[in-house]
């Protein structure tokens, strides 16, 4: 990485609608996505929507975690955004694929913030 951060975003289709619209097991997915990708969680915030969907956010020290869902699409935006290069994204997107039983997927990375010079430790990584 040669800028401040990556932010990679998924987007999940063919998702379970139950689960989509469970506040609760949406949270329980996340904070476990987190762990599983090596992520340091400081804060979370979760809301469910009337008539469905679920917004939240786990804040990490290398940035954030965030998800919207729309069950009636069976649709899922995710977002991980990293500072550094110590995070493991796909361990993140693969577990949350299975969490919300995700039948097909795509995801994309953009780098973020003003470029650095790469050095000897970048290519070390």
């Amino acid at each position: 990485m040669t800028g401040l951060g990556a932010q990679i975003f998924a987007d999940l289709y063919e998702c379970d609608p139950a689960v989509l619209a469970d506040e609760d097991v949406i949270r329980d997915a996340m904070l476990e996505a987190a762990r599983r990708c090596g992520a340091t969680i400081v804060a979370q915030c979760f809301h469910r929507f009337s008539p469905h969907g679920v917004s939240g956010v786990v804040v990490i020290a290398e940035s954030h975690l965030a998800i919207h869902t729309w069950p009636e699409h069976g649709y899922a935006a995710v977002d991980l955004f990293t500072c550094g290069d110590r995070l493991r994204p796909e361990a993140c997107f693969s577990y949350l694929r299975e969490a919300f039983r995700s039948r097909r997927h795509e995801t994309s990375t953009v780098e973020r913030g003003p470029r650095r010079p790469a050095t000897s430790e970048d290519s070390s990584r």
